[in-house]
């Protein structure tokens, strides 16, 4: 195996959406409020969260094979410093780099935005490491999910929002007001998150018997098996329960066009029977591609409802 594509997989690229999904989901927010939304500032804040993610996925991969964290015992994909397919200090670099192609993809939006940017991505940047690394690493004290729901949930959303209208009273070329549209993007991102964590949920189902050897806390490890599987399905149900609060926050037809959440439910449903089911081993693998597709039919659904 090369470099390149050694590389490639360190990335995770079967994850990636999770960086796309806030980014739609902030867009979308702001052109069902304000009739319009910049593509080529979607396109730069899109590039800068991804280039977060996968700095975030590459010291992951470095940081828990130094920890020991990563055995034999592992039921998910390959871990390529684990492997030998790329040194630890090749995957540092890879990190390294990517969260500077963060910092420079930021610029221009720094320069639009001014200092609530550098407050959002100082903090952003930190936890792509801190996540496993650093003196209190979160992944390793049960706090992935939450990290997951604050920063590929709300703070993104939320961020991408930021950037599209600023933080003047009244949007610029509308009487709509921005309070309005940021209060969308709360609910929005509170479920986008949720939807996101159900991955790392899986994961951490997955891994917890490994972890467990390996003095990773997660919540799976705290909980147990039967009480983390029940949580990934709550936040698969919280994520619809709070429907009609942000259909009224969009101003979207849920009574008269609720058929068309359908699809999504049914998904939704039987992801949930899935994680219920599925033995905690490779298995499970397959639950996490199915819980990416569940969250871009979810935010699609939206994407497509007229309003009122």
């Amino acid at each position: 195996m090369n470099i390149i594509t050694s590389a490639f997989l360190a990335a995770r690229p079967k994850t990636l959406t999770a960086s796309l999904i806030p980014v739609w989901a902030g867009c979308m927010v702001v052109q069902k409020l304000t009739g319009h939304w910049d593509v080529r500032l979607a396109l730069l804040t899109f590039a800068s969260c991804l280039c977060i993610q996968i700095a975030c996925n590459f010291f992951n991969d470095a940081i828990d094979h130094a920890k020991h964290a990563d055995t034999e015992r592992r039921a998910g994909p390959v871990r390529m410093t684990a492997s030998g397919a790329l040194s630890h200090r090749a995957v540092m670099l890879f990190g390294g780099l990517f969260l500077a192609a963060a910092c420079l993809l930021a610029l221009p939006l720094i320069e639009l935005r001014g200092w609530p940017i550098i407050a959002i991505g100082i903090p952003s940047l930190y936890f792509s490491y801190g996540y496993t690394g650093g003196p209190w690493p979160l992944a390793y004290k049960g706090l992935g999910e939450a990290f997951v729901i604050l920063f590929f949930g709300l703070v993104a959303v939320l961020g991408t929002i930021l950037v599209q209208i600023g933080t003047a009273p009244v949007v610029p070329g509308t009487l709509v007001d921005s309070l309005a549209v940021y209060n969308a993007g709360i609910v929005l991102g509170i479920q986008c998150g949720l939807l996101c964590a159900v991955m790392i949920s899986v994961n951490n189902i997955r891994d917890r018997k490994e972890d467990q050897t390996t003095g990773k806390r997660t919540l799976a490890v705290r909980l147990g098996e039967r009480k983390a599987r029940a949580m990934a399905q709550a936040f698969i149900v919280a994520a619809y329960i709070t429907l009609p609060t942000s259909c009224r926050a969009l101003h979207l037809d849920l009574s008269r066009l609720w058929w068309m959440w359908i699809p999504a439910i049914l998904l939704g449903g039987y992801l949930m029977l899935l994680i219920r089911k599925t033995p905690a081993d490779k298995s499970m693998n397959r639950l996490l591609a199915l819980s990416s597709v569940h969250l871009i039919l979810y935010l699609a659904t939206y994407t497509i409802l007229p309003g009122l």
